[in-house]
């Protein structure tokens, strides 16, 4: 069976080496080619495409499915994550971290019935007014929407500590070997946001 490799990055021009550091995790693996608003929580709870899904998709798919990668985007609302001092949400004042993403990046491989996706991030955690010592924790999701249904979502805690007198950390989360099954004509899409509340 033929295999065809989709490779599509969006990356910035901005802060090559974080772009480089990603790219390079993307790369050397082998594989080329619910959040805080957008819609109900409930479907984001952890999951990933059922063996049933994966065998019923590939017998019928044709050799090569798709012309492109899906399209990865950010979660409206999954934008950034603040983390506050007790009792001071949402004062400037009181803001203890702050998470932001800066890039995100997929590659496919589209072969048997099935995209098999790798997808990643480049962030920042910054330090605010009351920033305190160790590590924090930022809550980032994955999730593979298949027609509107998720059909891969998982949240990871990334920690991370940011060392004085640095006021900022970068860090890179990338996300492997994830199966959706597809025959053609399906929508998909891969999104990635902050979820302090999955």
């Amino acid at each position: 069976m033929s295999v065809r490799v989709f490779t599509k990055r969006f990356l910035s021009r901005s802060r090559l080496a974080g772009a480089s550091a990603i790219a390079g995790a993307l790369l050397l693996s082998g594989c080329v080619g619910s959040f805080t608003g957008g819609g109900s929580e409930s479907k984001y709870i952890n999951k990933s495409a059922s063996e049933t899904e994966i065998a019923s998709s590939a017998p019928s798919a044709l050799p090569i499915i798709a012309s492109e990668c899906p399209e990865i985007k950010i979660r409206p609302g999954g934008e950034s994550f603040a983390l506050y001092s007790s009792g001071r949400s949402g004062d400037p004042k009181g803001l203890r971290y702050q998470a932001v993403i800066d890039k995100q990046s997929r590659n496919c491989i589209v072969s048997n019935g099935l995209i098999t996706v790798k997808m990643g991030v480049v962030g920042r955690l910054l330090a605010g007014p009351q920033a305190g010592s160790g590590a924090v924790n930022v809550p980032l999701r994955f999730a593979v929407e298949r027609d509107e249904m998720a059909v891969f979502s998982e949240k990871y805690d990334i920690p991370i500590t940011i060392t004085p007198p640095n006021q900022g950390e970068e860090f890179v989360k990338v996300v492997e070997n994830v199966a959706i099954p597809y025959v053609g004509g399906e929508q998909i899409t891969i999104w990635v946001g902050f979820d302090p509340k999955g």
